[in-house]
């Protein structure tokens, strides 16, 4: 668990040291590729399965939103945004997850679920104004923003899958397709390496191996040996391991407002989760 959760904290400092040597869609193609490479080495081993057809629109919007979607919106939000910033706006993704659960697969959301859920909207809105002037929305978090709202749909679009497949097994087919769908940017990825220093194309590559396939790896393996409430509570941490190691690495600080917007959506989105959801 502590491996995932460095994983993917250190995700959102690696796209910051990565920006200025690749445009956001060579960014994106990059990770998805390295990370896809791994899978596809690692999938005769683990017993990834060929998906059958009837799955495969799900699968197509797992890899359209979770992996396209996500990695594009979130790249081109952090060339302004700090990494710890982005990861609080992230990290609101499951009070969208929980309205978008609402809508699509009929699940009930108790009194508390709805106040943790206003509360997670109003730390959202917070820490967007928090990064624009004369408190005016920041175009860029409104990215972040969106990219945890694709983030969301991915988690939603597959629960049915994992009824017939791995959690490994899902994330494989959302990242190849995640791959598929930014292959048309290869030439400008290709554009893109030349100029780039030695640090960018380090951070591209640690981005794929280390959060794309060691850290889901390792979340895989702590969800099927830890309670669900235990596991995902401690997503609470990425933020601050993010604010730390962006702190370390890159000097970032992190504006007051933006803090305390953060820290109200995190406690919206603990007790969205506390707020007794169950099948219509």
């Amino acid at each position: 668990m502590t491996i995932a959760l460095v994983m993917f904290a250190c995700a959102f400092v690696a796209i910051r040291v990565a920006l200025p040597g690749f445009s956001v869609s060579g960014l994106s193609l990059g990770r998805l590729m390295v990370a896809s490479t791994l899978m596809a080495i690692a999938a005769p081993f683990l017993g990834v399965r060929i998906p059958s057809r009837a799955h495969l629109v799900r699968i197509v919007g797992c890899g359209l939103a979770g992996m396209a979607g996500y990695q594009v919106l979130l790249n081109a939000g952090e060339r302004t945004v700090p990494a710890g910033t982005a990861s609080m706006l992230v990290n609101t993704g499951p009070i969208f997850a929980a309205v978008l659960a609402f809508v699509l697969l009929s699940e009930r959301i108790g009194r508390r679920g709805w106040i943790g859920i206003a509360l997670g909207f109003v730390g959202a809105v917070t820490i967007t104004f928090a990064q624009g002037a004369s408190l005016r929305p920041s175009a860029d978090a409104l990215l972040v923003l969106a990219a945890a709202l694709a983030q969301s749909t991915y988690f939603v679009v597959q629960k049915p899958l994992l009824a017939h497949y791995s959690g490994f097994e899902v994330t494989c087919y959302a990242t190849w397709v995640g791959a598929l769908v930014m292959a048309p940017t290869l030439p400008g990825l290709l554009a893109d390496l030349p100029a780039a220093s030695g640090g960018s194309i380090a951070a591209v590559v640690f981005l794929g191996i280390g959060p794309s396939a060691v850290g889901y790896a390792t979340w895989a393996y702590a969800q099927a040996r830890l309670p669900v409430a235990t596991v995902t509570n401690t997503l609470f941490l990425v933020p601050f391991l993010s604010i730390g190691i962006g702190w370390v690495v890159l000097d970032e600080s992190i504006h007051l407002v933006a803090l305390a917007g953060g820290l109200i959506a995190l406690g919206g989105v603990a007790l969205s989760r506390r707020g007794g959801r169950s099948r219509r």
